[in-house]
């Protein structure tokens, strides 16, 4: 089993790495996805976060209002560090499981871990290779606006409140520039995936 950490800033492209790493045949263990699971109403960080947030960030239906929560804590570094905080530890434990899970079934193939803030443990500590994607901060906005219906100053602040690329860049065994179209793209993947 190889394990390739796949990580960028928001609207850099990490999601699409992955994808075409899975259309080529990779597992994905995508971490906003888990993310979304471990705060589902009654989880225990959807408890936590609501206990330190306050109930203001939930939706009639009691699930967590994405976007009040990224407002309150995108551009508070105190409140941020706490939201990962109570995050990442539930989420790293489920990436954790689903490895050990492919590797007593026997996979021997790729494994990908699509994660948008490189932590040490159980991420950077496990993947055999980094992969960051990066992207001109321009293009990042564009797509943040377009993919979320974001104003432009909140596509700002939330690209912001992130690590600079050039910070993720440090972290990387391979730089992906994802500045262009979408076959260029997957040619730099499959090219990276079979060198």
């Amino acid at each position: 089993m190889k394990i390739i950490g796949v990580t960028g800033g928001i609207g850099a492209g990490k999601s699409t790495v992955s994808a075409i790493l899975k259309e080529m045949g990779a597992e994905v263990i995508d971490a906003d996805h888990i993310s979304r699971i471990v705060t589902q109403p009654g989880e225990p960080a959807w408890k936590e976060i609501v206990e330190h947030f306050g109930r203001e960030i939930l939706l009639p239906d009691d699930t967590i209002d994405r976007k009040k929560l990224g407002r309150k804590v995108f551009n508070s570094e105190k409140k941020r560090r706490k939201l990962e905080k109570i995050i990442h530890a539930r989420v790293i434990h489920e990436m954790k499981e689903r490895i050990k899970s492919l590797e007593e079934a026997g996979y021997d193939g790729i494994v990908v871990l699509d994660v948008p803030i490189p932590v040490r443990e159980g991420f950077l500590d496990i993947a055999d290779t980094v992969w960051v994607v990066v992207c001109p901060d321009e293009e990042r906005i564009r797509r943040v606006m377009s993919r979320s219906k974001m104003e432009r100053a909140d596509a700002e602040s939330r690209i912001r409140s992130q690590l600079p690329q050039e910070d993720y860049i440090k972290l990387a065994d391979v730089v992906i520039d994802n500045h262009g179209d979408m076959e260029t793209l997957k040619r730099k993947v499959s090219g990276l995936l079979n060198s």
